[in-house]
């Protein structure tokens, strides 16, 4: 199949507004690239760690409505601080038929990340209050 075919099989992707993807909706690595803000790179990456699976016709990437939700979980769970490898196995019970595809949160992986994110806020804190007082001193 060409390529120009493929692309004629792909259906154009959906607003952000939406709240329901069609389940035969399918996605070029293009559409979710300007859609969600990220990078080709970025979505082949995911697609090599196993957190997304686009089919391929030749080599072009074929993403399904479940990849763009997948994608959509993967970047709330960066926004909120998670490693992929976290994320990654957050998602899991969603890979085994579990329910719709969201992050498994525990109370116990909430407190966690909250006492480390304190954590890396007041590292950042000092880190800023060094680098003011070298700027004072050089421009005093």
């Amino acid at each position: 199949m060409s390529s120009i075919a493929a692309l004629t099989m792909v259906t154009k992707h959906i607003s952000p507004e939406a709240t329901e993807a069609d389940e035969n909706q399918e996605f070029l690595i293009s559409d979710l690239s300007r859609e969600f803000g990220v990078t080709l790179r970025a979505l082949r990456f995911y697609e090599d760690r196993g957190l997304l699976s686009p089919k391929r016709i030749g080599t072009m990437r074929i993403y399904s409505s479940r990849d763009r939700a997948r994608l959509s979980v993967i970047l709330k769970g960066k926004q909120l601080g998670f490693t992929l490898a976290e994320i990654q196995e957050m998602l899991a019970p969603s890979d085994r038929g579990g329910p719709a595809i969201d992050l498994e949160l525990s109370i116990d992986k909430i407190d966690e990340q909250i006492t480390h994110l304190e954590t890396q806020r007041s590292e950042i804190e000092s880190a800023i209050g060094e680098l003011r007082a070298t700027r004072d001193r050089l421009t005093a």
